[in-house]
């Protein structure tokens, strides 16, 4: 049977170098989102089609916003939260400082505000990767060991079960979740995707707790069942390098959506020139507003 569809549409055209981790801020009704490799924190206004460009000066990974006001990011210099009215950045605690040949990569707060994020190598070296977790005292737990490159992070609506992304396997990876503790175990696989699916990246979930995949070399992102893992819907795109995704707007029935450039030739770009732009997709489903760090 064939898979139910829509085309996204280009929201914002830019060319990121690697844009990643969009949070959707559902009080301002603004779109957080990244480019890793240029250093730079965007706030994107779709009223007003304008996107704020804030300089963080090295590789930024991840954001989330705070319950307390401004965001809370994981960069080269580790956890540290960020000031978007002042500029001011306020280092708190580098859990790999000993480790200059790795950066952090995506980052997301689960449902009892701690804020998750997980390291890779430059070289993209196999197994030197790591996912942490920043605590809500500031300090830091290691959650998971030898990954390659963690990737899309995601909790279902009971708060019992922690989806994971370690892209390079091209497996969606579940655990049971214990919320006071924060503690993950039993490790189980729900899907495996083929070779020509592209990559899993970055990934969401929605109110009926499918999870939404971002398809790196796929130029889609995909509806996942986490219980039968077959896909049962698609958004496709006219770019090869999708990301990530989060919902938003009013309803959160809006699917935002980051794609990247980085090492595309030149002929690459000249068949998909929006490469680097932020998408956005009107959707028959909802998502959730996310989850806000908590120290």
């Amino acid at each position: 049977m064939p898979i139910d569809s829509t085309q996204a549409e280009v929201e914002f055209n830019t060319d990121a170098i690697l844009g990643e981790g969009p949070v959707w801020d559902e009080e301002q009704e603004k779109l957080y989102w990244l480019d890793i490799i240029s250093g730079e924190l965007f706030r994107y206004d779709p009223a007003s089609k304008t996107n704020t460009v804030y300089k963080i000066g090295e590789h930024v990974g991840a954001v989330s916003m705070r319950r307390k006001g401004g965001l809370v990011m994981a960069t080269q210099s580790g956890f540290s939260f960020f000031d978007p009215d002042t500029g001011r950045i306020t280092v708190i605690n580098h859990p790999e400082s000993q480790i200059k040949s790795n950066r952090f990569n995506d980052g997301k707060c689960d449902p009892q505000g701690r804020f998750w994020a997980g390291t890779m190598a430059y070289d993209i070296s196999e197994g030197t990767g790591s996912l942490y977790c920043l605590n809500k005292d500031l300090s830091v737990d290691l959650k998971l060991a030898q990954l390659t490159i963690p990737n899309g992070l995601a909790w279902n609506g009971q708060r019992d079960q922690f989806f994971f992304i370690d892209t390079p396997t091209r497996k969606i990876f579940s655990f049971d979740y214990d919320g006071p503790s924060g503690s993950i175990s039993n490790r189980s696989v729900i899907r495996e995707f083929s070779v020509d699916d592209g990559f899993p990246d970055g990934m969401t979930i929605d109110t009926d707790d499918h999870l939404w995949v971002a398809m790196y070399g796929g130029s889609k992102v995909q509806r996942i069942n986490p219980v039968s893992g077959n896909t049962v819907y698609e958004v496709h795109l006219p770019v090869p390098q999708v990301t990530s995704c989060t919902f938003g707007g009013f309803k959160f029935n809006e699917l935002y959506i980051t794609t990247c450039r980085e090492n595309m030739s030149e002929q690459a770009l000249k068949q998909a020139p929006l490469s680097g732009s932020i998408f956005k997709a009107r959707l028959p489903f909802r998502g959730l507003a996310s989850f806000r760090f908590d120290g």
